[in-house]
């Protein structure tokens, strides 16, 4: 990667390869953290939410969300939307004057460099978290591990996979198309005007924002009363946007969006931890005592298995001016 000449007018210079990727736009910009900087952030991650969600309402049906039909138009408006959300960034790169030294695919985090490891450790360490789900799981399935690896194996599986509209959605379409818009395209945006940790905070708001959507289907289709429909999104709120903040955690400090993706679809395939179920099984000690343990180790390894050495220079770094934030790619 070339390294830029000078730092933009206003901005600190920094020790070290974070800032070496900058490349100053002609003329004035806006300075870093300046009302018209985060003013065009947050316009421009508006106007990508509310263009995805959009996106989901442009066809007119009577049919439930899960419905085959209804899925597969929403695919279409979906991929539509993701496959231009990179011209926002674009866009607000123009707009702002801010002109990284960098590809915009490779700031979007697709780039070769470390792939291996942002592909496997990111996984695994959420796997680690899930340590207690997962052992409930295997628990209470009535296959055994040798059973289990030849379903995984079986080609016969995927297929059965595959032509399933729910399991695309949940575990293909959904993963990469929400952390494409919602990471790779929003935390550029902002992590200018916020800096690199407050990014990590402020990107989820919109994640979590985005999912209320489901209260139109849910009141329309009368799923539940005004409160618990309310109550529910509510609760999905808070962890959609706990479970952004991670993925924008993961997708910082490994510059690569197919962590944070990988990340989404193993969460979206186990769900939200049975801890009810958990309290009330006949092996209710060994369950918890894996809740504990994941938790544990979850925290233990969590700045270990996302050091950037892994996945060399981490491009993202490069937008963020101020000292505060180095200790994220670092």
């Amino acid at each position: 990667m070339s390294a830029a000449a000078d730092a933009a007018p206003g901005w600190p210079e920094a020790p070290g390869p974070v800032n070496s990727l900058w490349v100053p736009a002609a003329g004035p910009a806006p300075g870093p953290g300046s009302p018209a900087l985060c003013w065009a952030a947050l316009l421009a991650c508006l106007s990508l939410a509310c263009a995805y969600v959009g996106s989901l309402y442009v066809w007119n049906s009577h049919l439930p969300r899960d419905h085959p039909a209804v899925i597969k138009r929403r695919f279409t408006s979906v991929l539509i939307v993701s496959s231009l959300s990179p011209l926002f960034v674009w866009l607000w790169k123009e707009l702002t004057g801010i002109k990284p030294g960098i590809s915009l695919l490779v700031l979007l985090g697709f780039r070769l460099e470390g792939i291996v490891p942002a592909t496997l450790l990111p996984l695994l360490l959420t796997m680690v978290l899930f340590l207690g789900p997962l052992i409930q799981l295997s628990m209470d399935c009535p296959w055994d591990w040798v059973d289990g690896l030849k379903v995984m194996f079986d080609p016969r599986f995927w297929a059965l996979c595959l032509s399933d509209m729910r399991w695309l959605r949940n575990q293909v379409i959904a993963p990469l198309t929400e952390e494409l818009v919602f990471r790779a395209c929003m935390l550029p945006m902002l992590i200018p005007c916020t800096g690199l940790g407050p990014a990590i905070f402020t990107c989820p708001l919109f994640f979590g924002v985005a999912h209320f959507h489901h209260v139109i289907e849910q009141l329309r289709f009368r799923q539940g009363s005004v409160a618990s429909i309310f109550l529910s999104a509510a609760f999905q709120f808070s962890y959609t946007a706990v479970f952004g903040a991670y993925t924008a955690f993961i997708f910082i400090r490994t510059g690569h969006l197919i962590g944070p993706v990988l990340c989404h679809s193993f969460c979206n395939y186990i769900g939200f931890p049975a801890i009810c179920a958990a309290l009330e099984h006949p092996q209710r000690l060994t369950v918890v005592i894996s809740y504990v343990l994941g938790m544990v180790l979850f925290l233990l390894l969590l700045h270990p298995m996302t050091d950037p050495a892994f996945f060399g220079d981490i491009p993202i770094c490069s937008l963020s001016a101020t000292s505060s934030g180095f200790s994220v790619c670092s």
